[in-house]
């Protein structure tokens, strides 16, 4: 067993237990630190390790990261959802408008966003009309878990999958085999949690009051490049649907469309007095998470090279092309590497295989709605009961309160993508 694969499970034990005797430490720094021992081990060379980074995903990460926090800094998101949650009346309109607002809303601003956004208005509409708040938070892990499917930028690892699987048109393509399903997925929730928490929906008359924006000038920075985001997404899948019809090639990279979205918020300085938010929000964005990108995609490459996993697949016979065993796959491993990493690990065996666009998006599918089942199953789901812990009389989900019902409904999910899948 080569050095690679030894740094690797001690990697990912280290990610399991956080801590060695009173240190704690962070994933960021458990993964920046097996990066650097395969480079000193002479695993893998500096150069290799510098174009193992994969700058496409850095940099859209870089912008994406911008615009939610500015987002967030304004009040603006926030501001809005209580708006539109102020319409409705009863707890079924409620659970329906955070599944799909908060899953449309994933797919374009990656669910980890969403759940620093969404956590304390799920735990304000709980107090404010006496409904479980455990309720709305799992509400809202599962309907960023599962809207952020559909998009090739809901979340880190579909991003990976865009960009290393080399799909061309990859807003048509996650759309075409993964829309569909998604919308079911998210009314089995729906359906899912009212027969596990039938009381709170008999709770009538809700009143889901009102949040102002806080700084109104960064919110229309930050609407501004929210539009341009949406707008250049529109204009990828008009670039593609041209390419489809006519001999012009169009190349429009996902990393344009965070770059460009975020430039009003980076040139911000020059349209408000208040210069200092530029590098506020710069200083607040999730550097952290760059890392750890940076570092896993060197450490991966080292495990590729060593050929071991490419030798372990071969002799156990599995076939890559199997939608079943790479959703079975995906769901399985995930938990225990988690589903970023198990992408990074996988897409090259998949994408070797001579798999096409089916066993990408089962790849996708498997690796996201693997963050239904457990916990520790996606980041988005510990930062939401992170965030619901700290708050003022702080809410939480336990191991098994989450497993109770994640457990059916990822069943349910698989289910729902591999008939969806078969028919084509």
């Amino acid at each position: 067993m080569s050095i690679s694969i030894i740094t690797l499970v001690v990697v990912f034990f280290l990610i399991a237990i956080r801590q060695i005797g009173n240190i704690k430490l962070k994933i960021w720094q458990i993964m920046l630190g097996g990066a650097v021992f395969v480079i000193l081990a002479g695993e893998i060379t500096p150069r290799q390790a510098f174009q193992a980074i994969n700058f496409d995903v850095i940099f859209f990460l870089f912008g994406m990261f911008i615009i939610g926090q500015a987002i967030e800094d304004s009040g603006y998101l926030t501001h809005l959802c209580y708006k539109f949650f102020g319409k409705v009346k009863s707890v079924d309109q409620l659970i329906l408008a955070i599944l799909f607002t908060m899953g449309a809303g994933s797919a374009i601003l990656m669910n980890d966003t969403l759940a620093i956004i969404g956590t304390p208005i799920m735990i304000l509409l709980a107090k404010r009309n006496m409904i479980s708040a455990k309720l709305l938070l799992l509400c809202l892990a599962f309907a960023i878990t599962i809207g952020s499917v559909t998009s090739p930028i809901g979340n880190p690892q579909n991003l990976l999958i865009a960009m290393g699987g080399n799909i061309e048109n990859p807003f048509i393509v996650f759309t075409k085999y993964l829309f569909i399903p998604t919308i079911l997925n998210l009314l089995f929730t729906y359906y899912l949690l009212k027969f596990f928490y039938k009381k709170d929906f008999l709770i009538k008359n809700l009143q889901a009051g009102d949040v102002e924006i806080t700084h109104h000038r960064l919110s229309s920075v930050a609407r501004m490049s929210l539009i341009l985001v949406i707008g250049l997404i529109l204009l990828k899948v008009a670039l593609a649907l041209l390419n489809f019809f006519t001999d012009v090639k169009f190349d429009f990279k996902l990393t344009y469309i965070a770059l460009i979205g975020c430039s009003p918020i980076l040139f911000y300085r020059f349209m408000s007095k208040k210069k200092k938010y530029r590098f506020h929000i710069l200083r607040k964005i999730d550097w952290f998470t760059i890392i750890f990108f940076a570092s896993m995609f060197v450490l991966m490459q080292s495990v590729w090279t060593s050929g071991f996993f490419q030798n372990v697949f071969s002799r156990l016979s599995l076939d890559m092309k199997s939608l079943s065993v790479i959703m079975i796959l995906s769901v399985s491993v995930s938990q225990l590497i988690s589903n970023v990493p198990m992408v990074a690990l996988f897409l090259p065996l998949i994408s070797s295989s001579g798999a096409g666009h089916l066993e990408l998006m089962a790849l996708a599918a498997g690796s996201t709605i693997a963050g239904n089942l457990f916990i520790l199953g996606a980041a988005s789901n510990v930062i939401i009961i992170q965030h619901a812990e700290k708050e003022k009389n702080g809410e939480t989900i336990t191991f098994l309160e989450f497993a109770k019902i994640g457990m059916p409904l990822t069943a349910l999910n698989v289910l729902v993508h591999l008939l969806f899948f078969w028919i084509f």
